[in-house]
């Protein structure tokens, strides 16, 4: 008896295709040697009343392509499928913060620390060397939304918003209040393009009598209602949605910090965002992103669940009584994920009182001077006025009650 076995090829497993990726280094800066168009001097910064790059030796202004073509590339939200991420927003693989750059006038190799600083001066030559590599640490984003809010402008803002809170602010945070001290710092944020559809069920009701039961202090008003199943479906897209990419940002811990004043600022103009330039960050100080898009997404996933509900408010408006949701279901048939530098106006007051402490931030938006932040309060001014309130307002009841 013979046995023949044959062994044949393991059956093809399916191609999965790998995710689009964008490109979007900036190809003019690959060198590191960030020169002016004009005349070829690396002394260069942001002037921030035209938010364009400028020369500080022969006063050429200039600007880096905006980044939105290049991204979207005409494709339709509608169209998106998978997961596209720009390159700059691609995983965090290495933690090495120190790189080593090699000046293109002069040969020389200079150190530059990455979680401190984008750009150094060779020590040679004097030029200026710039990170525009995008570097796996998350140091280097795809785009940056230049500061258009002067420091003068940030400051008057931040002066504004204090003092209109001055009457019941701690005594202490006047007598330090500095506005000067206002630090312009850029945070970094994945801008995200959706194309989903969602699902929501839950009931309805329509109010069908109103009326009152009991008499004296027992009465109270009864409302009869119709009540229905709801379900909804829509399909939709979302354009340029901000989300934290700083861990640290993202803790919203009202116990030890302020940080969700920051998000009380939004939206930017992301649109007019350019092309990475670390000469835009020059005087500035900035956050490197450590999160990322796969942490993400339960995050976008709640801010697509709150669209979706908010798409379907207007269809159950015949609810009097109004929707009481169930069960919600998201599907992301599309995303589109780019890194990004938001520019915010920062001042921070660190408060201590007893074994508790807390930093209050008043933050202005960069772009639009939008500003919104917290003061620490003084809680016996707040119960002066409070007792102060309540007895006009006992005293008014009182003489009508008397004059009646």
């Amino acid at each position: 008896m013979s046995t023949e076995a044959s062994v044949g090829a393991d059956p093809e497993e399916p191609v999965v295709p790998a995710d689009p990726v964008i490109e979007t280094a900036n190809e003019q800066l690959e060198d590191g040697v960030n020169r002016c168009p004009a005349c070829g001097s690396t002394e260069i910064q942001l002037r921030v009343s035209t938010s364009m790059l400028i020369c500080l030796f022969c006063r050429h202004e200039w600007a880096e392509e905006k980044v939105e073509p290049l991204v979207s590339a005409d494709q339709a939200l509608r169209d998106l499928t998978g997961t596209t991420v720009a390159t700059g927003a691609s995983d965090i693989t290495a933690d090495a913060d120190m790189l080593t750059m090699k000046c293109s006038g002069c040969g020389a190799e200079v150190v530059v620390n990455t979680s401190e600083s984008t750009s150094s001066r060779c020590h040679w030559c004097r030029h200026v060397l710039s990170v525009n590599e995008q570097l796996p640490n998350g140091a280097v984003p795809d785009a940056v939304l230049p500061f258009s809010i002067t420091r003068d402008q940030a400051v008057e803002r931040i002066k504004e918003f204090a003092g209109k809170r001055r009457m019941f602010a701690l005594r202490r945070f006047t007598r330090e209040f500095t506005p000067e001290n206002v630090v312009g710092v850029y945070l970094p944020y994945m801008v995200v393009d959706s194309n989903a559809s969602a699902d929501v069920q839950g009931v309805g009701e329509v109010q069908t009598r109103r009326y009152t039961r009991g008499t004296g202090d027992n009465k109270k008003t009864v409302y009869d209602a119709d009540v229905y199943r709801v379900d909804r479906h829509v399909d939709f897209t979302a354009d340029d949605l901000t989300l934290e990419s700083s861990s640290e940002r993202a803790n919203m811990s009202a116990f030890v910090n302020t940080n969700n004043v920051i998000n009380t600022i939004l939206p930017f103009d992301t649109k007019n965002a350019v092309q990475w330039n670390a000469s835009y960050l020059v005087g500035y100080t900035s956050e490197r992103r450590d999160t990322d898009v796969s942490e993400l997404v339960p995050v976008l996933e709640q801010q697509l669940l709150s669209i979706a509900r908010s798409e379907v408010r207007d269809s159950v408006s015949r609810y009097d009584r109004g929707v009481r949701w169930e069960t919600e279901n998201v599907v992301v048939h599309g995303t589109r994920w780019l890194s990004m530098y938001l520019p915010v106006w920062l001042y921070s007051y660190y408060h201590e009182a007893g074994e508790r402490s807390m930093v209050h931030y008043i933050a202005v938006n960069g772009r639009t001077g939008e500003t919104m932040g917290s003061v620490p309060v003084s809680h016996w001014r707040l119960s002066v006025a409070a007792l102060t309130t309540g007895t006009v307002l006992e005293s008014v009841a009182v003489a009508i009650l008397a004059a009646s």
